[in-house]
Protein backbone atom coordinates (compact mmCIF):
# COMPACT_ATOMS: atom_id res chain seq x y z
CA UNK A 1 0.00 0.00 0.00
CA UNK A 2 1.31 3.58 -0.94
CA UNK A 3 2.29 6.04 1.64
CA UNK A 4 -0.68 8.38 0.56
CA UNK A 5 -3.05 5.88 0.90
CA UNK A 6 -1.61 4.66 4.68
CA UNK A 7 -1.52 8.22 5.69
CA UNK A 8 -5.09 8.88 4.41
CA UNK A 9 -6.52 5.77 5.73
CA UNK A 10 -5.40 6.64 9.14
CA UNK A 11 -5.93 9.86 9.12
CA UNK A 12 -9.55 9.26 7.90
CA UNK A 13 -10.43 6.81 10.54
CA UNK A 14 -8.93 8.85 13.20
CA UNK A 15 -11.33 11.83 11.46
CA UNK A 16 -14.15 8.85 12.10
CA UNK A 17 -13.72 8.97 15.71
CA UNK A 18 -12.98 12.39 16.72
CA UNK A 19 -15.87 13.71 15.04
CA UNK A 20 -17.91 11.27 16.84
CA UNK A 21 -16.33 12.59 19.94
CA UNK A 22 -17.08 16.25 18.75
CA UNK A 23 -20.63 15.40 18.28
CA UNK A 24 -20.69 15.20 22.28
CA UNK A 25 -19.75 18.77 21.86
CA UNK A 26 -22.62 19.25 19.69
CA UNK A 27 -25.15 17.91 20.85
CA UNK A 28 -24.56 19.22 24.63
CA UNK A 29 -24.30 22.47 22.39
CA UNK A 30 -28.28 21.77 20.45
CA UNK A 31 -29.10 20.24 24.01
CA UNK A 32 -28.60 23.32 26.42
CA UNK A 33 -29.34 25.91 23.38
CA UNK A 34 -32.88 24.22 23.15
CA UNK A 35 -33.66 24.18 27.09
CA UNK A 36 -32.57 27.66 27.55
CA UNK A 37 -30.11 30.66 26.70
CA UNK A 38 -28.61 30.38 30.23
CA UNK A 39 -27.90 27.02 29.98
CA UNK A 40 -26.23 27.52 26.75
CA UNK A 41 -24.02 30.47 28.43
CA UNK A 42 -23.30 27.94 31.53
CA UNK A 43 -22.05 25.44 29.10
CA UNK A 44 -19.94 27.81 26.96
CA UNK A 45 -18.00 28.85 30.32
CA UNK A 46 -18.19 25.38 31.91
CA UNK A 47 -16.83 23.49 28.72
CA UNK A 48 -14.66 26.20 27.96
CA UNK A 49 -12.84 25.70 31.59
CA UNK A 50 -13.40 21.79 31.21
CA UNK A 51 -11.51 21.86 27.64
CA UNK A 52 -8.37 23.62 28.54
CA UNK A 53 -7.83 21.54 31.37
CA UNK A 54 -8.50 17.86 29.23
CA UNK A 55 -6.97 18.84 26.40
CA UNK A 56 -3.67 20.13 27.95
CA UNK A 57 -3.71 17.00 30.20
CA UNK A 58 -4.47 14.88 27.04
CA UNK A 59 -1.36 16.56 25.08
CA UNK A 60 0.90 15.23 27.88
CA UNK A 61 -0.19 12.16 27.27
CA UNK A 62 -0.46 12.76 23.01
CA UNK A 63 3.47 13.53 23.10
CA UNK A 64 4.26 9.67 23.36
CA UNK A 65 2.91 8.84 20.35
CA UNK A 66 6.24 9.43 18.74
CA UNK A 67 7.83 7.13 21.25
CA UNK A 68 5.50 4.32 20.90
CA UNK A 69 5.63 4.74 17.26
CA UNK A 70 9.52 4.48 16.90
CA UNK A 71 9.80 1.79 19.11
CA UNK A 72 7.23 0.17 16.96
CA UNK A 73 9.09 1.20 13.56
CA UNK A 74 11.90 -0.21 15.16
CA UNK A 75 10.65 -3.54 15.65
CA UNK A 76 11.19 -3.09 19.70
CA UNK A 77 7.43 -4.49 20.96
CA UNK A 78 7.85 -5.88 24.41
CA UNK A 79 9.46 -2.12 24.79
CA UNK A 80 6.54 -0.52 23.85
CA UNK A 81 4.32 -2.59 26.68
CA UNK A 82 6.92 -1.62 29.07
CA UNK A 83 7.37 1.93 28.16
CA UNK A 84 3.03 2.00 28.00
CA UNK A 85 2.90 0.54 31.53
CA UNK A 86 5.06 3.15 32.79
CA UNK A 87 3.49 6.08 31.62
CA UNK A 88 0.44 5.05 33.42
CA UNK A 89 2.42 6.96 36.36
CA UNK A 90 2.75 9.94 34.16
CA UNK A 91 -1.41 9.59 33.61
CA UNK A 92 -1.83 9.41 36.99
CA UNK A 93 -0.42 12.76 37.79
CA UNK A 94 -2.16 14.24 35.50
CA UNK A 95 -5.61 12.86 36.74
CA UNK A 96 -4.97 14.37 40.34
CA UNK A 97 -4.04 18.18 38.48
CA UNK A 98 -6.70 17.82 36.36
CA UNK A 99 -9.42 17.03 39.31
CA UNK A 100 -8.23 20.10 41.29
CA UNK A 101 -8.64 22.52 39.03
CA UNK A 102 -11.87 21.14 37.71
CA UNK A 103 -13.37 20.94 41.56
CA UNK A 104 -12.00 24.33 42.55
CA UNK A 105 -13.19 26.71 39.70
CA UNK A 106 -13.85 29.92 41.59
CA UNK A 107 -10.92 32.14 41.75
CA UNK A 108 -10.75 31.82 37.49
CA UNK A 109 -14.61 32.81 37.16
CA UNK A 110 -14.28 35.87 39.66
CA UNK A 111 -10.95 36.88 37.79
CA UNK A 112 -13.01 36.50 34.55
CA UNK A 113 -15.45 38.18 35.75
CA UNK A 114 -18.39 35.64 34.86
CA UNK A 115 -22.11 36.72 35.77
CA UNK A 116 -22.75 35.40 38.95
CA UNK A 117 -26.15 33.92 37.93
CA UNK A 118 -23.71 31.86 35.69
CA UNK A 119 -21.50 30.51 38.35
CA UNK A 120 -23.50 28.21 40.43
CA UNK A 121 -24.48 25.84 36.95
CA UNK A 122 -21.02 26.30 36.04
CA UNK A 123 -19.54 25.01 38.96
CA UNK A 124 -22.09 22.27 39.00
CA UNK A 125 -21.36 21.01 35.68
CA UNK A 126 -17.24 21.19 36.46
CA UNK A 127 -17.77 18.94 39.44
CA UNK A 128 -19.68 16.22 37.81
CA UNK A 129 -17.10 16.46 34.47
CA UNK A 130 -13.96 16.27 37.39
CA UNK A 131 -15.42 12.82 38.54
CA UNK A 132 -15.40 11.89 34.46
CA UNK A 133 -12.01 12.88 34.13
CA UNK A 134 -10.01 9.74 35.08
CA UNK A 135 -11.65 7.51 32.80
CA UNK A 136 -11.49 10.00 29.85
CA UNK A 137 -6.84 10.41 30.43
CA UNK A 138 -7.05 7.00 30.91
CA UNK A 139 -8.76 6.06 27.28
CA UNK A 140 -6.73 8.75 25.89
CA UNK A 141 -3.88 6.65 26.44
CA UNK A 142 -5.33 3.66 25.07
CA UNK A 143 -6.19 5.71 22.40
CA UNK A 144 -2.69 7.17 21.30
CA UNK A 145 -1.18 3.65 21.80
CA UNK A 146 -3.22 2.56 19.23
CA UNK A 147 -2.45 5.83 16.88
CA UNK A 148 0.88 4.95 17.36
CA UNK A 149 0.71 0.82 16.38
CA UNK A 150 -1.15 1.76 12.88
CA UNK A 151 -4.66 0.57 14.63
CA UNK A 152 -6.66 3.61 15.38
CA UNK A 153 -9.86 1.30 14.10
CA UNK A 154 -10.19 0.30 17.07
CA UNK A 155 -10.54 3.18 19.12
CA UNK A 156 -12.99 4.47 16.18
CA UNK A 157 -15.74 2.18 16.86
CA UNK A 158 -15.73 2.37 20.30
CA UNK A 159 -15.84 6.36 19.95
CA UNK A 160 -18.67 5.66 17.19
CA UNK A 161 -20.75 3.27 19.44
CA UNK A 162 -20.14 5.50 22.59
CA UNK A 163 -22.47 8.59 20.87
CA UNK A 164 -25.26 6.36 20.99
CA UNK A 165 -25.02 6.09 24.25
CA UNK A 166 -24.34 9.91 24.83
CA UNK A 167 -27.23 11.56 22.55
CA UNK A 168 -30.04 10.08 24.34
CA UNK A 169 -28.29 10.80 27.90
CA UNK A 170 -27.87 13.96 27.07
CA UNK A 171 -31.42 14.75 26.23
CA UNK A 172 -32.83 12.57 29.34
CA UNK A 173 -30.58 14.28 31.51
CA UNK A 174 -31.07 18.02 30.63
CA UNK A 175 -35.35 18.07 29.99
CA UNK A 176 -35.74 15.34 32.48
CA UNK A 177 -38.58 12.57 32.56
CA UNK A 178 -38.84 9.16 33.79
CA UNK A 179 -38.47 10.43 37.26
CA UNK A 180 -35.61 12.45 36.45
CA UNK A 181 -35.71 16.28 37.16
CA UNK A 182 -34.70 18.50 34.80
CA UNK A 183 -30.82 19.85 34.62
CA UNK A 184 -29.92 21.41 31.89
CA UNK A 185 -26.50 21.48 31.22
CA UNK A 186 -25.45 19.72 34.08
CA UNK A 187 -27.33 17.35 32.83
CA UNK A 188 -25.23 17.18 29.70
CA UNK A 189 -21.82 16.35 32.04
CA UNK A 190 -23.46 13.14 33.89
CA UNK A 191 -24.28 11.70 30.16
CA UNK A 192 -20.14 12.13 29.41
CA UNK A 193 -19.38 10.68 32.75
CA UNK A 194 -21.22 7.36 31.93
CA UNK A 195 -20.20 7.50 28.80
CA UNK A 196 -16.50 8.00 29.80
CA UNK A 197 -16.74 5.13 32.03
CA UNK A 198 -18.24 2.90 29.54
CA UNK A 199 -15.30 3.34 26.90
CA UNK A 200 -12.66 2.98 29.52
CA UNK A 201 -14.26 -0.46 30.53
CA UNK A 202 -14.54 -1.89 27.27
CA UNK A 203 -11.01 -0.65 26.61
CA UNK A 204 -9.79 -2.61 29.12
CA UNK A 205 -11.53 -5.86 27.86
CA UNK A 206 -9.74 -5.45 24.84
CA UNK A 207 -6.16 -4.85 26.13
CA UNK A 208 -6.80 -7.87 28.25
CA UNK A 209 -8.32 -9.91 25.37
CA UNK A 210 -7.17 -9.28 21.91
CA UNK A 211 -4.96 -10.92 20.16
CA UNK A 212 -2.99 -7.90 18.46
CA UNK A 213 -1.85 -6.92 21.89
CA UNK A 214 -0.18 -9.79 22.35
CA UNK A 215 3.34 -9.54 21.25
CA UNK A 216 3.73 -6.06 23.25
CA UNK A 217 2.79 -7.70 26.25
CA UNK A 218 0.67 -4.48 27.63
CA UNK A 219 -1.29 -6.72 30.25
CA UNK A 220 1.80 -7.17 32.04
CA UNK A 221 2.47 -7.07 35.76
CA UNK A 222 3.01 -2.92 36.42
CA UNK A 223 6.77 -2.72 37.16
CA UNK A 224 7.58 0.28 40.15
CA UNK A 225 8.20 3.74 38.36
CA UNK A 226 11.59 3.81 36.49
CA UNK A 227 12.15 7.63 37.32
CA UNK A 228 14.56 8.24 34.54
CA UNK A 229 11.93 7.28 31.85
CA UNK A 230 9.26 9.17 33.43
CA UNK A 231 11.45 12.17 33.22
CA UNK A 232 11.93 11.49 29.80
CA UNK A 233 8.28 11.24 29.48
CA UNK A 234 7.80 14.60 31.09
CA UNK A 235 10.63 16.26 28.81
CA UNK A 236 8.60 15.51 26.07
CA UNK A 237 5.06 15.47 27.58
CA UNK A 238 4.89 18.64 29.72
CA UNK A 239 6.55 21.32 26.94
CA UNK A 240 4.01 19.52 25.10
CA UNK A 241 1.18 19.59 27.04
CA UNK A 242 1.85 23.48 28.32
CA UNK A 243 1.80 24.30 24.63
CA UNK A 244 -1.52 22.43 23.56
CA UNK A 245 -2.92 24.04 26.94
CA UNK A 246 -1.89 28.13 25.90
CA UNK A 247 -3.22 26.82 21.83
CA UNK A 248 -6.08 25.71 23.34
CA UNK A 249 -7.05 28.70 26.32
CA UNK A 250 -5.99 31.21 24.20
CA UNK A 251 -9.23 29.65 22.26
CA UNK A 252 -11.59 28.75 25.06
CA UNK A 253 -10.59 31.55 27.10
CA UNK A 254 -12.54 33.82 24.95
CA UNK A 255 -15.57 32.29 26.00
CA UNK A 256 -14.86 33.99 29.64
CA UNK A 257 -14.07 37.36 28.39
CA UNK A 258 -17.19 37.31 26.00
CA UNK A 259 -19.07 36.13 28.74
CA UNK A 260 -19.74 40.15 30.78
CA UNK A 261 -20.99 40.51 26.87
CA UNK A 262 -24.03 39.20 28.08
CA UNK A 263 -26.07 35.82 27.17
CA UNK A 264 -26.90 36.79 23.38
CA UNK A 265 -23.13 37.35 23.06
CA UNK A 266 -21.78 34.16 24.76
CA UNK A 267 -24.46 31.89 23.10
CA UNK A 268 -23.27 33.26 19.79
CA UNK A 269 -19.58 32.68 20.87
CA UNK A 270 -20.75 29.09 21.78
CA UNK A 271 -21.88 28.06 18.14
CA UNK A 272 -18.37 29.56 16.53
CA UNK A 273 -16.83 28.06 19.05
CA UNK A 274 -18.02 24.55 18.51
CA UNK A 275 -18.03 24.95 14.61
CA UNK A 276 -14.23 25.89 14.59
CA UNK A 277 -13.71 22.61 17.16
CA UNK A 278 -15.29 20.49 14.56
CA UNK A 279 -13.52 22.31 11.63
CA UNK A 280 -10.18 21.41 13.82
CA UNK A 281 -10.36 17.71 13.97
CA UNK A 282 -9.30 17.54 9.97
CA UNK A 283 -5.89 18.91 10.38
CA UNK A 284 -5.84 17.18 13.77
CA UNK A 285 -6.33 13.78 12.40
CA UNK A 286 -4.10 14.27 9.50
CA UNK A 287 -1.30 15.40 11.82
CA UNK A 288 -2.07 12.07 14.12
CA UNK A 289 -1.45 10.33 11.23
CA UNK A 290 1.64 11.72 9.38
CA UNK A 291 3.12 11.92 12.55
CA UNK A 292 2.59 8.15 13.16
CA UNK A 293 4.23 7.63 9.86
CA UNK A 294 7.23 10.34 9.96
CA UNK A 295 8.07 8.53 13.80
CA UNK A 296 7.79 5.38 12.33
CA UNK A 297 10.16 5.94 9.71
CA UNK A 298 12.74 7.63 11.59
CA UNK A 299 12.01 4.38 14.00
CA UNK A 300 13.01 2.54 10.91
CA UNK A 301 15.92 4.46 9.88
CA UNK A 302 14.68 5.95 6.71
CA UNK A 303 14.96 9.81 6.54
CA UNK A 304 13.49 10.15 2.95
CA UNK A 305 10.64 7.67 3.75
CA UNK A 306 9.81 10.26 6.77
CA UNK A 307 10.12 13.14 5.04
CA UNK A 308 8.25 12.08 2.41
CA UNK A 309 5.22 11.84 5.06
CA UNK A 310 5.70 15.36 6.15
CA UNK A 311 5.13 16.34 2.58
CA UNK A 312 2.36 14.81 2.06
CA UNK A 313 0.56 15.65 5.51
CA UNK A 314 1.13 19.71 4.11
CA UNK A 315 -0.72 18.77 0.91
CA UNK A 316 -3.51 16.86 2.52
CA UNK A 317 -4.19 19.60 4.85
CA UNK A 318 -3.82 22.38 2.63
CA UNK A 319 -6.49 20.94 0.00
CA UNK A 320 -8.87 19.73 2.70
CA UNK A 321 -8.72 23.56 4.42
CA UNK A 322 -9.39 25.54 1.40
CA UNK A 323 -13.16 23.32 1.23
CA UNK A 324 -13.99 23.51 4.34
CA UNK A 325 -13.29 27.10 4.93
CA UNK A 326 -15.19 27.55 1.22
CA UNK A 327 -18.31 25.45 2.96
CA UNK A 328 -18.56 27.49 6.03
CA UNK A 329 -18.61 30.65 4.18
CA UNK A 330 -21.38 29.63 1.97
CA UNK A 331 -23.62 27.99 4.82
CA UNK A 332 -22.58 29.90 7.50
CA UNK A 333 -26.45 31.14 8.11
CA UNK A 334 -28.04 27.78 7.60
CA UNK A 335 -25.35 26.47 10.27
CA UNK A 336 -26.14 28.58 12.86
CA UNK A 337 -29.81 28.50 12.66
CA UNK A 338 -29.11 24.98 13.22
CA UNK A 339 -27.79 25.71 16.80
CA UNK A 340 -30.28 28.19 18.14
CA UNK A 341 -33.84 29.00 17.73
CA UNK A 342 -33.21 32.83 19.24
CA UNK A 343 -32.55 35.23 16.17
CA UNK A 344 -30.43 37.54 17.84
CA UNK A 345 -28.18 34.74 18.45
CA UNK A 346 -28.17 33.74 14.99
CA UNK A 347 -27.66 37.15 13.88
CA UNK A 348 -24.74 37.67 15.92
CA UNK A 349 -23.42 34.30 15.06
CA UNK A 350 -23.62 34.41 11.46
CA UNK A 351 -20.63 37.13 10.99
CA UNK A 352 -18.65 35.44 13.85
CA UNK A 353 -18.06 32.20 11.74
CA UNK A 354 -16.63 34.17 8.68
CA UNK A 355 -13.91 34.76 11.04
CA UNK A 356 -14.02 31.28 12.13
CA UNK A 357 -13.16 30.08 8.52
CA UNK A 358 -9.61 32.39 8.13
CA UNK A 359 -8.88 31.17 11.97
CA UNK A 360 -9.56 27.60 10.42
CA UNK A 361 -7.11 28.22 7.57
CA UNK A 362 -4.13 29.17 9.87
CA UNK A 363 -5.48 26.58 12.26
CA UNK A 364 -4.57 23.51 9.74
CA UNK A 365 -1.13 24.54 9.12
CA UNK A 366 0.10 25.52 12.55
CA UNK A 367 -1.63 22.01 13.92
CA UNK A 368 0.36 20.10 11.29
CA UNK A 369 3.87 21.73 11.90
CA UNK A 370 3.37 21.12 15.95
CA UNK A 371 2.63 17.19 14.99
CA UNK A 372 5.57 17.05 13.29
CA UNK A 373 8.00 18.86 15.13
CA UNK A 374 7.05 16.38 18.53
CA UNK A 375 8.69 13.83 15.95
CA UNK A 376 11.91 15.31 15.93
CA UNK A 377 11.56 16.11 19.50
CA UNK A 378 11.11 20.14 19.03
CA UNK A 379 8.98 20.72 21.97
CA UNK A 380 10.21 24.13 23.88
CA UNK A 381 10.09 25.98 20.34
CA UNK A 382 6.17 25.66 19.66
CA UNK A 383 5.33 26.48 23.56
CA UNK A 384 7.60 29.80 23.00
CA UNK A 385 5.92 31.16 19.66
CA UNK A 386 2.31 30.22 21.20
CA UNK A 387 2.58 32.22 24.66
CA UNK A 388 3.88 35.38 22.38
CA UNK A 389 1.31 34.98 19.67
CA UNK A 390 -1.45 33.51 20.86
CA UNK A 391 -1.67 34.49 24.22
CA UNK A 392 -0.16 37.87 23.62
CA UNK A 393 -1.56 38.66 19.98
CA UNK A 394 -4.42 36.70 20.10
CA UNK A 395 -5.97 36.50 23.43
CA UNK A 396 -4.79 39.94 24.57
CA UNK A 397 -5.25 41.63 21.81
CA UNK A 398 -8.77 40.78 21.37
CA UNK A 399 -9.62 41.81 24.85
CA UNK A 400 -7.90 45.16 24.30
CA UNK A 401 -9.87 45.21 20.75
CA UNK A 402 -12.76 44.37 22.60
CA UNK A 403 -12.93 46.16 25.72
CA UNK A 404 -10.08 48.69 25.54
CA UNK A 405 -9.19 49.35 22.11
CA UNK A 406 -6.03 48.96 20.41
CA UNK A 407 -3.95 51.85 18.72
CA UNK A 408 -6.12 53.37 15.89
CA UNK A 409 -9.01 51.31 16.70
CA UNK A 410 -11.62 52.04 19.12
CA UNK A 411 -13.39 49.66 21.56
CA UNK A 412 -15.99 47.62 19.95
CA UNK A 413 -17.13 45.63 22.80
CA UNK A 414 -18.00 42.46 20.40
CA UNK A 415 -17.14 38.87 20.16
CA UNK A 416 -15.94 39.48 16.46
CA UNK A 417 -12.87 41.68 18.21
CA UNK A 418 -11.79 38.15 19.75
CA UNK A 419 -12.29 36.29 16.45
CA UNK A 420 -10.17 38.87 14.12
CA UNK A 421 -7.57 39.01 16.53
CA UNK A 422 -7.19 35.07 16.97
CA UNK A 423 -7.27 34.26 13.06
CA UNK A 424 -4.40 37.22 12.56
CA UNK A 425 -2.34 35.36 15.86
CA UNK A 426 -2.86 31.86 14.11
CA UNK A 427 -1.63 33.07 10.89
CA UNK A 428 2.06 34.82 12.38
CA UNK A 429 2.17 31.66 14.20
CA UNK A 430 2.08 29.10 11.20
CA UNK A 431 4.53 31.23 9.37
CA UNK A 432 6.96 31.06 12.27
CA UNK A 433 6.31 27.33 12.68
CA UNK A 434 6.75 26.66 9.15
CA UNK A 435 10.65 27.93 9.00
CA UNK A 436 11.11 26.57 12.19
CA UNK A 437 9.97 22.93 10.75
CA UNK A 438 12.09 24.00 7.64
CA UNK A 439 15.39 24.42 9.07
CA UNK A 440 14.45 21.04 11.50
CA UNK A 441 14.42 18.75 8.51
CA UNK A 442 17.02 20.74 6.67
CA UNK A 443 19.54 19.75 9.64
CA UNK A 444 18.01 16.41 9.74
CA UNK A 445 18.82 15.98 6.19
CA UNK A 446 22.67 17.11 6.87
CA UNK A 447 23.26 14.68 9.64
CA UNK A 448 21.55 11.71 7.68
Amino acid sequence: MSELKIITRHAATVLVGQLAVMAFGVTDTIVAGRYADASLAALSVGSAIFISVFVALMGVLQALLPVWARLHGGGRQLEVGQSFRQALYLCAITIVVGMAVLLSPGALLRWTEVPLALRFEVERYLAVLAMALPPALLFRMYSTLNQSLGRPQLVTWLQIGSLFIKVPLSIWFAFGGLGLEPQGAVGCAWATLVVNYSLLAVALWMLRTQDFYGPYKIWHRLEKPHWGQIAEFARLGIPGGLAVMVEVTSFTLMALFIARLGVIASASHQIASNLAAVLYMLPLSVGIAASSRVSFWLGAGDAGKAHGAIRLGFQMVLAASLVLCGGLLLARGFLAEVYARNPEVVAMAVPLLAWVALYHFFDALQCLCVFVLRCFSVVLAPLAVYCVLLWGGGLAGGYLLAYKGLGPWTATGTAAAFWAASAIALGATALVFLAILARVMRQHRRAG
